[in-house]
């Protein structure tokens, strides 16, 4: 028998069905969270790196956690959206690879699970006001977490199982192509977990070098052949996602953040996350809830 563990699963945020106009116009959009929507009616747009896309009637569209994108309706549309954190056992999103919008015709099915999702899941929408300065971004998800942890396990596991077959729209062949890796070492496996609970220390390549008794060059070579990158840029998007996630659900202040994941210089930490994210995290904050509204 084959054995196939599958090791994401979501947590969620706000689901519901809005009708918007022009101003849903928004520029630079972030957030540590995925976003699906579905359009039955009108037509607006989403842009990020790659391009724009027309948001029409019949189509299921993904923002992966961490994209920049801008947002546009110029006259009315119908919208179904569903944000959602995710979890994985190593850490990493399922759209590690692929942080871009992403495009689906829908089925048959998909309206009737969105509503679904709204039946099971009620007075989860965006009900605050369409400042992020006015509301308090802590308490907006101990809310939300609060209401997770209040369903029963029916519920719980129906909205799990809405949320997964949703997203599995957007993990076909058609347009999602995983990398061909090669099979990691266990000594690099090893300390991409290391590093994955150890943001906040010192982490080297001298000193991740020493933990698996190897030079610090040969080690760094091994780490970017396995991996793709170089152990300190791994490490640096590492902390910065972090700090995404930090900045979204606390009041850390920048130098308590930065303090958090390692960074003991708050400039540098600046520097570092402006160079990620193409945001200041003064910037990265103001823009972090501007959606779905």
């Amino acid at each position: 028998m084959i054995k196939r563990n599958f090791q994401h699963t979501f947590s969620l945020l706000n689901v519901d069905y809005v009708k918007l106009g022009p101003k849903w116009n928004y520029k630079n959009v972030i957030s540590p969270y995925n976003r699906i929507y579905y359009i039955n009616e009108g037509e607006g747009e989403l842009s990020d790196s790659y391009g724009t896309y027309k948001l029409e009637a019949g189509y299921l569209y993904i923002v992966p956690s961490f994209t920049l994108c801008d947002m546009l309706c110029k006259q009315n549309m119908g919208q179904y959206f569903v944000q959602f954190f995710e979890d994985s056992a190593d850490g990493n999103s399922l759209f590690a690879d692929h942080r871009k919008i992403m495009k689906a015709e829908a089925s048959a099915l998909d309206q009737s699970i969105f509503a679904r999702l709204l039946e099971i899941n009620p007075g989860r929408g965006i009900n605050r006001s369409d400042n992020p300065r006015i509301y308090e971004k802590d308490v907006f998800y101990k809310e939300y977490q609060q209401l997770n942890n209040q369903q029963n396990l029916s519920v719980f596991m129906e909205t799990q199982g809405i949320l997964l077959q949703l997203t599995s729209r957007f993990l076909t062949p058609q347009f999602f192509k995983p990398a061909l890796k090669k099979v990691i070492p266990n000594k690099i496996a090893e300390t991409l977990n290391y590093i994955q609970v150890n943001l906040h220390t010192d982490l080297s390549v001298a000193q991740l070098a020493l933990r698996l008794n190897q030079n610090a060059d040969y080690f760094s070579r091994q780490f970017k052949l396995y991996t793709g990158t170089r152990p300190v840029h791994y490490i640096n998007e590492k902390r910065v996602e972090r700090a995404q996630y930090l900045m979204a659900t606390s009041r850390m202040t920048y130098s308590e953040i930065s303090k958090q994941i390692g960074f003991e210089d708050l400039s540098y930490f600046s520097k570092t996350f402006k160079r990620f994210t193409g945001l200041s995290p003064k910037d990265y904050k103001k823009q972090m809830f501007s959606v779905g509204l």
